[in-house]
């Protein structure tokens, strides 16, 4: 299978900023999907025509009630339909949208709406309202509150279709008015940096700032006209708020995901995307469900499941420097093809050009596995700060490993620490009320990353830690220990692995057990699932592992000691940010007995 590319030419809808990206869609595009979405059992489309008209109203909507060009409006939901129209009718009244996490608990929402002084936010339901109601007395600036989904409890809240009748009672030209008076230099977004440590910043980026993001990633023909990509990311992130608006802008459609971790791979198959972005974790998980289930067969399914692999990988490096498998090779494929990588390819829908991994890093051998059966994975690099863009490996230029070159318009240097530099037209504006935080960030127009890379002779960027997560022993030695959590990661039963070590005389490590794996080897070692954690067969497999990284790590990397805890890292418990990059001051923090115990032992 070869590589499936577009052109890198594609038709945008031409707009100066952001606000006006959805009215000029709906005229462009028409008839065509915007958004698709499941209802029932069946999946609903949405035309660009209809989406632009909702926008409209609820533009109009907020225009009724007083909002002013410039005033901030949050939205707190789940990524879904209702989001987008929100978010640009927010924009094309000329107002600045501010996102919250559908994870955050009511005093870090309080946190958001206050310290951005919002005067409207967009709820998704009673579960999200009452969070808002938790600590509304508290902000005296939120005039009003919007339910999408106004079943259940909801109080004097109004409902989002409440919004836009209101909205349709106002004249059509307003809106073109309010569209067009917006300019590059006006805020398009507050984003609050979901952080590993601290409370969050908010990120000011302007409609420049993500217009000419926009016009970075459409260079790079990741997406085209008529193509599906699937969301499950949240929006209130920069990743999916930029997949958002380039889809818009090209006339790609929207799938939306069922807020449902286990649906993900079934609504994969469902939708069939062109483009799928995500987080390595969902890519572990996916890597790691197909090579236990072959490993547990053994035998002869093995030795053809990784036969197979290695085809794949001998033809896709042919494919790269532009050749094509001899005969032998091609019949092999063939037969691989059948076997094997048709089926990996079958978990993504059969129909994905490309997928792109960013947030954290992935381990180098779940990329190549992935490319070996046709489904390339290609890591980019960026921050909130960079309009979520600064690097990107593309299907035509890339290098497993690396987070790809600059897009066009960024420049990348590499301070004498080693730290990132970054400097472009998508650098934000600085952290509001926060000038001290600002100054430290953005200096003489380069944007410090806080993170630690290199560039090859080749110009692409390669990561290999932040400077906060450096570990110094208490030897001396400086040891980044996303390596080693990688390695722990892929046994099929470890979930999550925190190296800590930090000012101590060795390694150490707290591991999770994968909560959707864990229960077959309960059962295959008649255990307790409940048992698991503290079990000798569990400690006795996961020791291996252990022993494998340490292997390809000199003395002094090497973990010595480690600890199963008995649940796994979440969102909900604040141990994981939303896009599932582990908090480690709250791990420290949280289990800091069991580290002590570690050292103690």
């Amino acid at each position: 299978m070869e590589v499936k590319t577009v052109p890198a030419s594609q038709a945008n809808t031409g707009s100066r900023t952001i606000a006006d990206i959805v009215l000029l869609a709906g005229r462009l595009h028409a008839d065509r999907p915007a958004l698709r979405h499941r209802s029932g059992d069946r999946w609903v489309d949405v035309s660009y025509r209809e989406l632009a008209e909702v926008v409209k109203e609820v533009a109009l909507g907020l225009a009724d009630f007083g909002i002013e060009r410039g005033d901030r409006v949050s939205i707190l939901s789940n990524s879904r339909p209702e989001w987008t129209y929100a978010n640009f009718g927010i924009l094309a009244a000329g107002a600045a949208s501010v996102s919250i996490y559908q994870t955050n608990s009511p005093e870090e929402c309080r946190y958001v709406l206050g310290h951005s002084d919002s005067r409207v936010v967009f709820v998704e339901d009673a579960e999200q309202l009452a969070k808002v109601r938790h600590v509304q007395s508290e902000l005296p600036n939120l005039e009003l509150v919007v339910v999408m989904d106004p079943s259940g409890d909801t109080g004097d809240a109004i409902s989002l279709d409440d919004l836009r009748e209101r909205g349709r009672g106002r004249d059509d030209s307003e809106l073109e008015e309010r569209a067009t008076a917006v300019g590059s230099d006006d805020t398009c977004l507050y984003i609050y940096t979901s952080g590993t440590t601290g409370p969050p910043k908010g990120c000011i980026l302007t409609h420049g700032n993500y217009r000419a993001m926009c016009d970075m990633v459409e260079s790079q023909a990741v997406l085209a006209q008529g193509e599906v990509v699937y969301l499950f990311l949240p929006l209130a992130h920069a990743f999916a708020i930029l997949v958002q608006f380039v889809a818009i802008d090209l006339g790609a459609t929207i799938a939306y995901w069922e807020k449902d971790p286990l649906k993900i791979v079934p609504n994969l198959s469902d939708v069939k995307p062109a483009y799928f972005p995500s987080v390595p974790r969902i890519f572990e998980k996916i890597y790691t469900q197909a090579t236990a289930r072959i490993a547990e067969a053994g035998g002869f399914k093995e030795k053809v499941f990784w036969w197979s692999i290695g085809v794949g990988s001998r033809v896709r490096e042919l494919e790269r420097d532009g050749r094509r498998p001899g005969f032998l090779l091609a019949r092999q494929y063939a037969v691989a093809d059948k076997q094997v990588l048709s089926k990996v390819r079958g978990l993504f829908g059969g129909e994905l050009r490309q997928a792109v991994t960013g947030a954290a890093p992935i381990a180098r051998e779940i990329l190549e596995f992935f490319f070996a059966s046709g489904v390339p994975v290609l890591e980019a690099y960026g921050m909130t700060e960079t309009s979520t863009g600064a690097t990107i490996n593309t299907l035509e230029d890339y290098r497993l490993g690396s987070v790809g070159k600059p897009f066009p318009g960024v420049e990348v240097e590499i301070a004498e620490d080693g730290e990132v530099l970054l400097r472009g037209a998508n650098m934000f504006q600085g952290y509001y009320k926060d000038e001290e935080a600002t100054a430290e960030t953005l200096v003489d127009g380069w944007l410090h990353t806080g993170d630690l890379g290199y560039v090859d002779g080749d110009g692409f960027l390669f990561i290999n830690g932040r400077k906060k997560d450096i570990l110094i022993t208490a030897g001396g030695k400086n040891i980044t220990p996303t390596n080693l959590e990688n390695g722990l990661k892929q046994n099929r039963w470890i979930s999550q692995a925190v190296v800590v070590g930090d000012r101590r005389p060795y390694l150490v490590a707290l591991l999770t057990l994968d909560p959707e794996e864990a229960p077959a080897f309960a059962q295959q070692h008649g255990i307790p699932v409940e048992e698991l954690p503290s079990s000798e067969a569990m400690r006795a497999e996961i020791q291996r592992t252990v022993d494998a990284v340490n292997a390809d790590v000199g003395r002094v990397e090497q973990i010595k000691r480690f600890v199963v805890l008995p649940h796994d890292l979440t969102q909900e418990t604040g141990e994981l940010t939303p896009t599932l990059k582990v908090k480690r001051n709250v791990v420290s923090e949280k289990y800091e007995r069991d580290i002590e115990a570690l050292y103690a032992s």
